[in-house]
């Protein structure tokens, strides 16, 4: 099995990683174009483009700037230790052994709008970029369309590689949407989770 997920929008690059082991994002080139196109952007339209504040659009237009490859464990962390939202505490890192880190990195997928698809262990510096923006590209109107195919091949790749016919998919829809789930090669999962209220289970969540 393989399992999907979704960033988080919360980072934390100051405490230490709890593995020496690193990768490197498989798709740097790709990402690399996109940055090139933030960097040029002033803080206005970066607030009016991802619909945040003013003080958050000059945080990340920061971030743009100090983006620089090559990726090494001084400049960057790794991926599943980066991002910190429910989903991410809720893996109790602090309890893995290497082992755990081994199996997370050949059953796990990030995926990402600044590096397309993420393994657990691969190094990123500090981003924000929803799928969902609509920043406008040579390949198209907005990240979907700049992705393309990427994140599919690459899913259809790990699942080959790791002999697995399910993908789990834990994403929200704002990133699953960039699988094209059509050209999977692989039955997919979609768990719906409930609230359950009074006896009943109301409103669904879904990841």
């Amino acid at each position: 099995m393989l399992a999907v997920i979704s960033p988080a929008k919360t980072l934390d690059f100051e405490t230490p990683p709890l593995t020496g082991r690193f990768s490197c994002p498989e798709f740097l080139d790709h990402s690399q174009l996109l940055i090139n196109k933030l960097k040029r952007l002033s803080g206005k339209k970066l607030s009016s483009l991802m619909s945040i504040s003013r003080d958050l659009a000059i945080l990340n237009g920061q971030r743009y700037q100090d983006w620089n490859p090559p990726f090494t464990q001084e400049n960057s962390k790794q991926a599943l230790m980066a991002f910190k939202g429910d989903v991410y505490t809720g893996f109790e890192l602090e309890t893995f052994r290497e082992e755990d880190f081994s199996y997370a990195q050949d059953h796990l997928r990030i995926l990402s709008g600044l590096y397309g698809l993420l393994r657990p262990l691969d190094l990123i510096q500090p981003y924000r970029l929803e799928m969902g923006t609509k920043l406008p590209t040579r390949r198209g109107k907005d990240l979907y369309r700049f992705w393309g195919a990427i994140p599919t091949t690459a899913l259809n790749e790990a699942l080959v590689e790791g002999e697995s016919d399910v993908l789990l998919n834990l994403a929200s829809n704002e990133y699953f949407t960039a699988v094209k789930t059509k050209e999977i090669k692989a039955r997919i999962v979609t768990p719906i989770f409930k609230d359950k209220s009074g006896g009943q289970y109301l409103s669904l969540i879904h990841i």
